[in-house]
């Protein structure tokens, strides 16, 4: 059978994968979020998805194409990129559509996360799967832009490893940095929920360690004490990988351990990325780091500087599912002599590199307080300006809307389903103004779909795709959507940066903090108008993408300590607080966002104006920017 395009055996599945196939190198299919995807597949023995590998081009003849680095049994097709559904093309890959063709789930992370509660669905029995998202089920389910850990799992490292193996082999090179970052990580101390009893349960796996070796040579005392150290950590995530067959002794510990002071109590150290347990960070990191090895096996040195790296992939190979699914993918773990006593020979330093660029030393010039900053700001002629509402008047014959339509159906109190009403009315009005037949809409952040569902009611003839990271509030909003039978709708689930579609008008109704910086970036790179409600000032800080003040006017008179001033106090609308600090915190909002519209107008050619809604009791986050390219 042609290796071009596997038939699939039996019914199709519910949900198809889409998975980037750019080259295979060895055993090693890139880019490194296929490998990754492919890897949990095997270690969940999951069977209910279609998987499609997708050609950024041509589809490579039967010469250049092999299954060797393949899981064993997959069942798959090989496509062009411009066979995607039209949704999925908006979206980078791995991605996840649903059978109805409009649901579509995309980045690693999220994609990895419905494969675990997928593989859970069809077999309850599989609570070890189900055990890879971790406490509260919260493991990689922050967004990249806000979370520095899921940001170097998901994205930093793979990207690293993929470049350092696009060299030659003979070529030095220095450790990636990002890798040198997983290797600090490790050697921070381990937080985890309700750590004093582990703690106090590893004292008592440690005294069991030294009963058992108490003959043991007294000179080897020292290098005991880590091992047992280490071995107590490890008996302690081993034992609820295995939970099911070997139950963990529910008897209380000895009085002299429960009356240790928490001081006193030994530190947790990583046996696995997050801590204790394994999970889905694991799964990400194994078979990068994997690659990374089996390029550098001929060169130790390398792993004689990340000691701690080295023995977390060596317990890492420990855990069955791992065994199982390295046998799937064909994955051959890297051995290297002396590796039993790696971590004794090699002391645990923690990595000295930076992840982040010091910060200037700004505490001199600094004065505390919104109204230094104002004034401040007053004096080099810059004040908080609001134009006038462009449709103050309008709004939405609410009662002769279907009762999906009004955000009031539901659990909302009369009072806020009111205000709600009256935020929509704001962005609604500006939305059609700028609307055209065929135009594609983006509703970003739109948790419930509130804004994008009355845009694909009162819009017809536009297309309207709601975007949103948190799954529950969109399949709330594609019930809704199912029950008005609307047919001009999509929805992604996927942090921002991960869709990739061109659009016409932008929208987002309380953008929380930086959100809206994406928002404004993600519609000014493809030229598109742009509606926000900005919210959540206080989060605003710097990260990865951004930085603040973001214009050059700001810039030239404010730290950014001064402008995370504003930024908090903006945040003191509130209608409990008293007035004059409620209107303090509206005229920091007015300067946090003048501040944004002036970065847009200078460096991509808008026309940006700040506006509040009508009536402005309708929240106490109530500015829209409004940016229309000119």
């Amino acid at each position: 059978m042609s290796l071009l395009l596997r038939k699939m055996k039996g019914n199709i599945t519910e949900d198809h994968l889409y998975l980037d196939y750019f080259h295979q190198k060895e055993d090693c299919i890139l880019p490194l979020h296929t490998s990754v995807s492919l890897f949990l597949l095997s270690y969940c023995d999951c069977k209910t998805l279609r998987v499609f590998l997708v050609s950024p081009g041509e589809i490579p003849s039967d010469s250049q194409f092999t299954d060797k680095a393949l899981p064993e049994a997959l069942e798959f097709c090989l496509i062009k990129r411009c066979q995607l559904p039209s949704v999925v093309q908006n979206c980078c890959l791995p991605a996840v559509l649903e059978k109805n063709g409009t649901f579509c789930r995309a980045g690693l992370a999220v994609v990895l996360r419905h494969i675990i509660h997928k593989t859970y669905e069809a077999d309850p029995s599989k609570k070890d799967v189900l055990e890879l998202l971790g406490f509260k089920k919260t493991c990689l389910k922050a967004c990249a832009e806000v979370s520095e850990w899921t940001r170097l799992c998901e994205i930093s490292i793979p990207l690293a490893v993929e470049d350092f193996l696009s060299l030659s082999p003979d070529q030095h090179q220095s450790i990636p940095v990002e890798v040198l970052q997983l290797e600090k990580k490790l050697g921070e101390p381990v937080r985890v929920h309700n750590d004093d009893k582990i703690r106090r349960q590893k004292v008592q796996q440690q005294n069991s360690l030294v009963k058992k070796g108490s003959n043991s040579a007294s000179e080897e005392s020292k290098s005991r004490e880590i091992q047992e150290s280490s071995s107590a950590d490890l008996e302690l995530s081993f034992s609820k990988l295995t939970v099911q067959k070997n139950p963990v002794s529910t008897k209380r510990e000895p009085s002299h351990i429960r009356k240790m002071k928490k001081s006193e109590l030994p530190p947790l150290e990583h046996v696995f990325a997050e801590g204790l347990y394994f999970t889905l960070a694991d799964i990400v990191l194994f078979p990068c780091i994997h690659q990374f090895w089996v390029f550098c096996k001929n060169h130790q040195d390398k792993m004689l500087e990340l000691p701690l790296i080295s023995s977390w992939y060596q317990r890492v190979q420990e855990v069955p599912g791992v065994k199982k699914a390295a046998a799937k993918c064909k994955i051959q773990f890297v051995q290297y002599r002396g590796s039993s006593s790696f971590q004794a020979e090699c002391p645990q330093r923690p990595c000295t590199t930076s992840e982040e660029p010091e910060e200037e030393n700004e505490e001199a010039q600094f004065i505390g307080g919104p109204r230094p900053t104002m004034t401040k700001l007053m004096a080099h002629g810059i004040e908080a300006a609001f134009c006038p509402h462009p449709h103050p008047t309008w709004v939405l014959d609410w009662e002769s809307l279907p009762t999906a339509v009004n955000p009031g159906e539901g659990k909302m109190s009369s009072d806020r389903a009111l205000r709600k009403q009256q935020q929509l009315n704001n962005l609604v009005a500006v939305v059609r103004k700028l609307a055209r037949p065929g135009d594609v809409i983006v509703d970003f952040c739109s948790g419930g779909g509130h804004v994008g569902i009355v845009l694909a009611h009162i819009l017809s003839s536009c297309q309207i795709v709601l975007v949103e990271n948190k799954e529950l509030s969109l399949v709330r909003a594609k019930e809704r959507s199912d029950e008005l039978g609307l047919n001009n709708i999509w929805f992604i689930q996927a942090n921002m940066d991960y869709f990739k579609g061109t659009f016409n008008i932008g929208v987002a109704l309380h953008a929380c903090g930086v959100a809206t910086d994406m928002v404004i970036e993600r519609c000014t790179k493809v030229g598109a108008a742009f509606v926000i409600c900005p919210c959540c000032y206080g989060f605003i800080q710097n990260t990865a993408k951004f930085t603040f003040p973001r214009s050059h006017q700001f810039k030239e008179v404010l730290s950014y300590k001064e402008h995370m001033v504003l930024c908090r106090f903006a945040d003191q609308t509130a209608v409990q607080l008293p007035p004059e600090r409620r209107r303090i915190g509206k005229h920091c909002m007015g300067l946090v966002d003048l501040d944004r519209a002036w970065s847009v107008e200078r460096s991509c050619n808008y026309s940006v104006q700040v506006t509040s809604m009508e009536p402005e009791t309708c929240s106490p986050k109530n500015n829209l920017i409004v940016g229309v390219p000119v």
